[in-house]
């Protein structure tokens, strides 16, 4: 990540705008990243924007867009602020950096350098060799959090990974169940279940095993909070779950990831991927969702599957949702949590949920 030491205290201020207006597009803009421009003169914010959603033009663009027709002779001697470096190809929109030269632009302020391959510091050098002072590493931590799903997805070649679940205060996830005519243990409450589908709303896909598909029945969409439902993913080892679940119901996008393929078992809107068992079952889940530019994971359970991930130290984020007033006397452990972890946030609903994430991650 490259660093400026050429940072004034209204440099920040107006990133701090870029981010705030960047945050605008959370749930649809993957697999791009959340991005917004802020374009200054004299101290005075001529035009501003975000990134809506993917395939849509980006902050850039909308940003000089809403620049009136009287402060367009502004743009010459302007600074734009932008939370992502301008990219340089041509995608689905024109190149941003092309625009910004176009513009005359003569100051280019940014958060952080794109770290997709088809940019990663090109549309910072074609800036540079067209004359364009160009500051990099304004509120680059921050830039870098807002897009955490986007850089691990282009820097770990895998999706940003969630692992959430529920326990009671005595460490149970469930209790034990033989099939799905016994009640799951009601651990999550009314208020909690809200911020449950407000995470899978933030999520491109959602993953849970074969015992939670076959005990629970879940929908795993959005019904809580508004927001696009994410892609649903189950594991089918042994080729044992009913086209009859609600997983299957067409109404959504869902892959069953199986060892053999049957071919219209589960009818539309359901694709079957087969996966080697014997081998690295993780992994090869890894690389076909990033191979569908999947950038983020959320893992919903069960136990066994979520400690697979943890103990795989396959994760970026711990959702773990304490009842600390229920109490089940037994049943199904929560998972094991490793030593080297930071607790990054602990919030009080009627439940409290506690943000975890790995030791000295950025």
């Amino acid at each position: 990540m490259e660093t400026n030491s050429h940072i004034s205290p209204a440099d920040e201020l107006y990133m701090r705008r870029c981010l705030q207006l960047a945050r605008c597009g959370v749930g649809s803009t993957s697999p791009n990243p959340m991005v917004g421009a802020v374009i200054v003169c004299d101290d005075r914010i001529i035009g501003e924007g975000y990134h809506i959603r993917a395939g849509e033009p980006h902050a850039e663009v909308n940003a000089v867009a809403s620049v009136s027709a009287v402060d367009k002779v502004l743009l010459s001697r302007s600074t734009i602020y932008v939370s992502l470096e301008p990219c340089s190809h041509y995608g689905k929109t024109p190149p941003c950096a092309d625009l910004i030269l176009s513009c005359g632009i003569p100051r280019v302020v940014i958060g952080i350098t794109d770290a997709n391959s088809q940019v990663n510091g090109g549309g910072i050098a074609r800036l540079r060799s067209a004359g364009i002072e160009v500051v990099v590493g304004v509120l680059q931590q921050e830039s870098y959090d807002i897009n955490k799903n986007f850089f691990t997805y282009h820097c770990e070649k895998r999706p940003y990974i969630t692992l959430k679940w529920a326990e009671s205060g005595d460490g149970f996830i469930d209790a034990l169940r033989g099939d799905s005519t016994q009640p799951a243990a009601r651990i999550s409450t009314p208020l909690s279940q809200i911020s449950v589908h407000r995470l899978r709303a933030q999520n491109d896909a959602i993953l849970v095993g074969t015992r939670t598909a076959l005990l629970d029945n879940p929908s795993l969409n959005v019904r809580l909070w508004a927001g696009r439902s994410p892609l649903r993913l189950v594991i089918d080892r042994a080729g044992v779950l009913p086209p009859s679940l609600r997983l299957f119901d067409g109404s959504l996008p869902t892959v069953v990831y199986t060892a053999g393929i049957v071919d219209g078992k589960f009818g539309k809107n359901v694709e079957q991927v087969a996966l080697d068992f014997s081998g690295d079952v993780l992994g090869q889940i890894l690389a076909h969702l990033h191979s569908r530019k999947v950038n983020s994971l959320l893992v919903e359970g069960g136990a066994s599957l979520l400690q697979s991930f943890i103990d795989a130290s396959l994760w970026d984020c711990i959702r773990m949702e304490q009842n600390l007033s229920l109490r089940l006397g037994g049943g199904v452990p929560a998972p094991s949590l490793p030593y080297d972890v930071d607790i990054k946030e602990i919030s009080n609903f009627d439940t409290r949920i506690v943000l975890i994430t790995p030791k000295n991650a950025i």
